[in-house]
């Protein structure tokens, strides 16, 4: 399949189409955020029940990436993501109609099987174009494009919930999806070379079982998705916590929503000037470092209810702060010398990441004894083993064999600055 040429433009513009895509995922969360508790009463089920629309969700990111690998390496790029998108218009479609929480909770999951697509494709392309400190800053510049996602979406999902009713927040998504596949098909570049179009499963074997042995990207997959789970512990959770025991009106729980989500904005923008002067794998080394600290102090703000609803706020906010640093350098880092296998190698990094979410959400959901001990608990957990993951990745990298596969020409192998994302990207391989 021939391969189109990258247009000679801005690494914004490529962070602003890449971003939309992108945005889908936070938007598919967030936005029905608001309307959990309603959903709880409309549908006449649990709490839990309604929580498993989550985990269903992350599941299916999760799975479907695996799926999409190797289609991406094998057919290109954007093949694959039109079916995906088109999936996740029909099953969007579906949930707004859903009669049943069985049917919404079966929905979900292939509406996040077709939207996964877009977080494969996303890391692939980002990996085609660019490799190390390079690929971070982009990521990271990435968080800012699609950061107005996850501050917008709970909001104008709880507003929306008050004026037309929680199906049209799926009518919306369906809408917004409809436009993404307009705007890939017109603006998004073929990256991947050309390829045999056929699956080879024992080549694709071979590459996982090569993957499955490269500890460092294990390593650093693992602190990304410890990290990530912290996070949908908190969406998971923060709804009943805020909306159900400090009574937060679903509106103003929209803004509170968007405050976290701003604070991971600005702190992955942050962490994209640092990078300027510090390697990835020593930022991320100190920020799983605070997500730890961070998440004890919210268990113990949960245990001992000092402080009310200001303490849980801002314990919140600094957590999900601090995970600004981390996925954007644990990708890199993880994606750093895959280049034969981008597409795999991104599948493999987001089922990983988004089956240890799952867990972490449907963890707060069975452990749901009507306190935010659950949640806190599990946000906790997830800081601390994001740390030990990021804590034997450093010592990987100090060995001589992995740190020579970690310096790329884009990686600095000093705390020199680094040069900034060239404005033409390298060619596609």
């Amino acid at each position: 399949m021939p391969s189109s040429p990258i247009p000679r433009r801005s690494p914004g513009f490529l962070a602003l189409i890449l971003g939309a895509l992108m945005a889908l995922g936070p938007l598919s969360i967030d936005m029905y955020l608001p309307s959990l508790p309603t959903l709880q009463r409309e549908l006449g089920t649990t709490a839990s029940a309604v929580q498993l629309t989550l985990a269903a969700y992350f599941a299916g990111l999760g799975l479907g990436q695996l799926a999409y690998g190797p289609l991406t390496d094998r057919f290109g790029r954007k093949r694959p993501l039109y079916a995906g998108l088109a999936l996740y218009v029909l099953a969007s479609l579906g949930c707004a109609l859903a009669p049943n929480v069985q049917s919404l909770i079966a929905l979900r999951f292939l509406q996040a099987v077709g939207g996964a697509a877009g977080q494969v494709v996303t890391r692939a392309v980002v990996r085609d174009l660019y490799g190390g400190a390079a690929a971070a800053r982009l990521l990271s510049l990435l968080m800012l494009v699609m950061g107005a996602a996850p501050i917008l979406a709970p909001t104008l999902g709880g507003w929306m919930l008050l004026v037309a009713g929680w199906r049209v927040i799926f009518a919306l998504l369906a809408a917004l999806g409809l436009g993404c596949l307009a705007l890939m098909a017109a603006a998004l570049p073929e990256t991947a070379a050309s390829r045999d179009e056929r699956l080879d499963l024992r080549a694709i074997g071979a590459h996982l079982r090569a993957l499955g042995r490269d500890r460092a990207f294990v390593a650093y997959t693992l602190t990304g998705a410890f990290g990530q789970a912290g996070m949908f512990a908190y969406i998971s959770g923060s709804p009943f916590v805020l909306i159900e025991l400090f009574h937060v009106s679903p509106q103003h729980y929209g803004w509170i929503f968007g405050a976290n989500a701003f604070g991971l904005i600005a702190a992955s923008q942050l962490n994209h000037r640092l990078l300027a002067r510090r390697t990835p794998a020593w930022l991320l080394a100190r920020a799983t470092a605070a997500t730890t600290a961070i998440g004890v102090v919210l268990l113990a703000v949960a245990v001992s209810r000092w402080g009310g609803l200001a303490a849980v706020v801002g314990s919140i906010f600094a957590f999900v702060a601090s995970l600004g640093f981390i996925n954007a350098n644990a990708t890199a880092l993880a994606m750093d010398g895959q280049a034969a296998r981008a597409g795999l190698a991104s599948a493999a990094l987001g089922s990983v990441q988004f089956a240890i979410a799952a867990c972490a959400s449907s963890l707060v959901g069975l452990l749901n004894d009507g306190t935010m001990r659950p949640m806190a608990a599990v946000m906790a957990a997830c800081g601390a083993a994001s740390w030990l993951a990021s804590a034997a990745a450093r010592r990987l990298d100090a060995r001589p064999a992995s740190a020579a596969r970690r310096l790329t020409p884009a990686m600095p192998t000093s705390r020199r600055a680094t040069p900034d994302i060239p404005s033409s990207p390298r060619p596609p391989a």
